[in-house]
């Protein structure tokens, strides 16, 4: 049978009083059994099985040990982002991997933007916080730097003294852009969302600063300058918005898009995710890439490599582990260099 989720969970308290003693007996059942006779053992754990009380909360044990055994990541995406996602699943894949080497379980917090997640943050029984990239005004920073537990940011942004893990975004944008919009006469951009609003659409003439997620803001400077560095003016460019990192969502943008006069003829997206599926909507248009229609992506999945796809790649899985490492205090952030990335030139690109 089911178990009743919104049943309050049977107290050590009301197991004493079904068993007739006190309550240190029950924890010492439990917790101690040595201390107790069999024959009371017998009855705590008999009441226990009539309430449905499973024993002590996990959370109380890891008060007394002063650990939890768990590292939390609280990951900006609904919880099937996690699973769906291979960026987030090869970042979460280098968390787990230390996780396992220190004998640490994983807690995935997603965030769905109700004011009840600085609670989950602040209530997660984890010894430490990974957050995965947010929006410079997302409250789940606050609620995780005033737990006082350690933790480290991802992809940004800068929050009191986080330590943040991430590639240089411009700089990684410039060189592909360089490579996407090379003799382009109308350029775009397929660009991950602005800010938490998630609206999707396109703009023109975009400022960057306008985005409030770092990761999204730093590849449209990065791609502003090396248009710019090209000889073209920024309004120019323009910028078509997903609300998510999703192939599906991006063949759909792009299908309208891509038709009429004033169709992109070179496009930059973010991810190859969004790439791919740019590239399926460009097949059924007849659109020929790169002759038609230049692509980049970004994150060099093996989709990607299967495509001929341009794109940029970098380690996602050795950044989750970095992550971990830096929670768990097995690297000082002082210490950590550069993380690496690199433009990976293949057939969907002119140059």
């Amino acid at each position: 049978m089911a178990k009743d989720l919104s049943r309050p969970r049977p107290t050590m308290a009301e197991v004493a009083r079904a068993a007739k003693v006190s309550v240190m007996t029950v924890s010492y059942t439990y917790a101690q059994p040595d201390r107790v006779s069999e024959r009371t053992r017998a009855r705590v754990r008999e009441a226990a099985a009539r309430l449905g009380y499973p024993g002590p909360h996990p959370g109380a044990r890891s008060l007394r040990r002063g650990r939890a055994g768990s590292l939390g990541v609280v990951l900006g995406e609904h919880l099937t982002y996690a699973f769906e996602d291979p960026q987030a699943a090869r970042f979460l894949a280098g968390v787990a991997e230390v996780c396992a080497g220190h004998g640490l379980g994983l807690t995935i917090l997603p965030i769905t933007g109700a004011p009840s997640d600085a609670d989950r943050v602040a209530e997660a029984a984890v010894d430490g916080f990974v957050v995965w990239t947010t929006s410079d005004d997302d409250p789940v920073l606050p609620a995780v730097a005033a737990t006082g537990l350690p933790a480290v940011v991802h992809g940004g942004p800068h929050h009191l003294d986080l330590p943040i893990v991430a590639i240089d975004d411009r700089a990684a944008a410039r060189a592909v852009a360089a490579e996407a919009l090379a003799g382009a006469r109308r350029p775009m951009v397929l660009s991950f969302p602005l800010d938490r609003a998630r609206t999707p659409g396109v703009r023109n003439g975009l400022d960057p600063a306008e985005a409030t997620f770092p990761v999204t803001r730093e590849r449209l400077r990065g791609v502003r300058d090396a248009w710019e560095a090209a000889g073209g003016r920024w309004p120019q460019v323009r910028i078509a918005v997903c609300a998510r990192n999703s192939a599906r969502e991006a063949d759909s943008l792009a299908t309208a898009f891509l038709k009429g006069p004033d169709a992109p003829d070179a496009v930059m997206a973010m991810s190859d995710e969004l790439a791919l599926g740019l590239m399926r909507a460009a097949a059924r248009a007849g659109l020929a890439v790169p002759d038609d229609l230049a692509v980049t992506g970004w994150d060099d999945t093996d989709a990607a490599a299967a495509a001929g796809l341009t794109t940029v790649a970098q380690n996602l899985r050795a950044q989750g582990a970095r992550c971990a490492r830096l929670v768990l205090g097995e690297e000082a952030a002082a210490e950590t260099g550069p993380v690496e990335w690199r433009l990976v030139p293949r057939d969907s690109t002119r140059r």
